[in-house]
């Protein structure tokens, strides 16, 4: 039993920033039976990114090793929006948009998680009942001082920034939902230590066994400086086309690619160590990527499709053009266009501006040819594929 437990806290742990605590976990585990491991998921956004994925990876960890897993929606404290690293209250989300981007999450999650291993909660069933007594009880279990001791809040009243009143409120419902959720070891980010920690307290207030508490690190997107974000447009969305998650994989830095594989590959710490092993030995590590972008393209898509990608970037790595280059009609209405608008009609590119710089940098080619003059006119009728750096391609037809 106790080299299984220690097994078993080695998966757990992998990749872990800190687990709290550590000896509880152990004697919870020594009992033999399933614990209930939850992790939240406020539906802010209808797309999930492999940064979200970290958090997901381990719960399906957890479910490897025979634990329950809540996935638990956050559809009701979604409303209020989660103030963690905001320097500025942050727009609830509507009733509607919460639901749609909750439906989104649900297929999503199953491309990781086990379907028959996962229940999925949404503490809008519990917190809807809680009522005006039952909010009023859960603000006086907690001093405005305590939740001055948050990072992000501290911060925003030193800097004389707003802080709503319905922001203290969150901590204390995601603690909230821990207590009926009674579970045994909540999951989150490095930010929501805050958060996860109320939830031990909330517990014990309750007179229930404490969870134990697992950060994860935010994972750094493809710049390597900043967490994963759409927003900063340094993201690889789950739900993107296989060659465009394998050519961002291939991408990433050889230094940031041992992280990703640490947090997001499934192959055992054995192989990853021989992995490591080889690349000291002298192995190129584009061979390590390779096998790690097609794990990655599989999970969400298809093997067939991690092939499929694998070809597709060798192609473009040798300046080829794919087999599945999309058909793009351009009505011009007129004789002849610019080729800077003509990329731009085509999608291509968001503006003129982006196609001039492409151009400048020799990122243009039509059938393969490289286009310096940024003043080319092309002629109605015409038809050849357009490229644009190494991942834009489309076989255009000027109408």
């Amino acid at each position: 039993m106790k080299t299984d437990i220690n097994q078993a806290l080695a998966i757990i742990k992998r990749g872990a920033e800190e687990l709290l605590i550590e000896q509880e976990l152990i004697e919870k585990l020594k009992r033999g039976t399933p614990l209930r491991v939850k992790a939240g998921f406020d539906p802010t956004a209808p797309d999930l990114h492999l940064g979200h994925t970290v958090l997901i990876n381990k719960l399906r960890h957890f479910q490897d090793l025979g634990h329950h897993v809540l996935f638990l929606i956050g559809d009701f404290t979604g409303m209020i929006g989660d103030p963690t690293g905001k320097s500025t209250t942050r727009p609830p989300l509507t009733k509607d948009q919460v639901a749609e981007n909750a439906k989104s999450y649900a297929s999503q999650v199953f491309k990781i998680l086990d379907k028959d291993k996962t229940e999925i909660v949404f503490n809008s069933t519990w917190l809807n009942e809680l009522g005006a007594a039952g909010m009023l009880k859960l603000a006086a279990s907690h001093t405005v001082a305590r939740m001055l001791e948050r990072d992000d809040f501290t911060k925003r009243f030193k800097a004389n920034q707003p802080i709503a009143i319905h922001e203290f409120m969150y901590p204390l419902l995601q603690g909230h939902d821990s207590v009926v959720l009674k579970a045994d070891v909540e999951l989150g980010g490095t930010d929501q230590k805050f958060n996860l920690l109320m939830g031990r307290e909330l517990q014990k207030q309750a007179g229930q066994a404490q969870q134990c508490v697992l950060t994860m690190p935010l994972l750094e997107g493809l710049d390597g400086v900043h967490k994963m974000s759409k927003s900063l447009n340094n993201y690889i969305g789950i739900n993107e086309p296989p060659e465009i998650i394998f050519a961002k994989l291939m991408s990433v830095s050889d230094e940031l690619m041992w992280r990703y594989i640490e947090l997001l590959s499934f192959e055992p710490l054995e192989a990853i160590a021989q992995w490591k092993a080889a690349v000291a030995a002298g192995e190129n590590p584009r061979n390590i990527k390779v096998r790690f972008a097609q794990e990655i393209v599989a999970r969400f898509h298809s093997q067939q499709d991690a092939e499929k990608a694998l070809n597709d970037f060798q192609t473009r790595a040798k300046g080829g053009i794919p087999d599945d280059v999309p058909e793009v009609p351009v009505d011009i209405g007129s004789q002849s266009i610019g080729i800077a608008q003509l990329l731009k009609m085509a999608g291509l590119v968001d503006s003129t501006s982006e196609a001039y710089r492409a151009i400048e940098q020799g990122g243009v080619k039509l059938d393969s040819e490289k286009v310096s003059d940024r003043n080319l006119q092309l002629n109605k009728g015409a038809t050849f594929v357009a490229q644009v750096g190494k991942r834009k391609f489309a076989k255009i037809t000027i109408l």
